[in-house]
């Protein structure tokens, strides 16, 4: 399946994920990775954080390709309304396993889809409730010495190795991935009416 009639597809998106979610959903793209600090302001709430981010990347790479169809995303986790990023580095991923063992946290995730040269931009976020078993520290170090939890929000990835840190979730499963296709579809075809219009 081709992007919207005569437009090409930019992800602006590193994540290896995001790329087999959109691929699998049938999609031709381009990938493009921001360069972006993805620091939370003060005063922010999760949701306004995520759209901002997803936002702000969008508008970053449809910058250089204003004729295609920009999709950006964000993914953070939060615990007690603290925001869990990447971990900056292995001791980091344990100490984040650790705090999140046992409890209940949610995960956002913002995505923006973007024509610029159409001034068309529409964004949405949405959020799953994700409950973690409690943990041994053996295991969490297990699977931080496996390296996936070290490019992930929260240290972990629940459709990998990192399934087993997960008792049950509240919510779309695409969404704790990092691209929520209920989501994507309906900003896509709120795009492509605005197009028909």
């Amino acid at each position: 399946m081709i992007a919207i009639t005569g437009l090409n597809m930019v992800l602006a998106s590193g994540s290896p994920r995001r790329r087999e979610i959109l691929s699998n959903l049938g999609y031709e793209f381009n990938v493009v990775v921001p360069d972006l600090d993805e620091a939370a302001l003060n005063g922010e709430s999760s949701s306004e954080h995520v759209l901002r981010l997803s936002n702000a990347k969008a508008e970053l790479v449809a910058e250089r390709f204003p004729h295609d169809l920009v999709i950006g995303a964000d993914t953070i986790v939060v615990l007690d309304d603290k925001i869990l990023g990447k971990p900056f580095s292995p001791q980091a991923a344990v100490s984040m396993l650790k705090v999140l063992s046992g409890k209940v946290h949610t995960v956002y995730t913002g995505l923006s889809l973007m024509i610029r040269s159409e001034g068309i931009k529409r964004g949405g976020y949405d959020s799953t409730r994700v409950a973690f078993n409690l943990l041994k520290d053996y295991d969490i170090e297990r699977y931080v010495e496996s390296g996936e939890p070290l490019d992930k929000a929260g240290s972990y990835g629940i459709q990998g190795m990192g399934s087993f840190l997960v008792s049950s979730y509240d919510g779309e499963f695409d969404t704790v991935i990092g691209f929520p296709t209920k989501l994507f579809r309906r900003l896509y075809e709120e795009v492509e009416s605005c197009r028909n219009r």
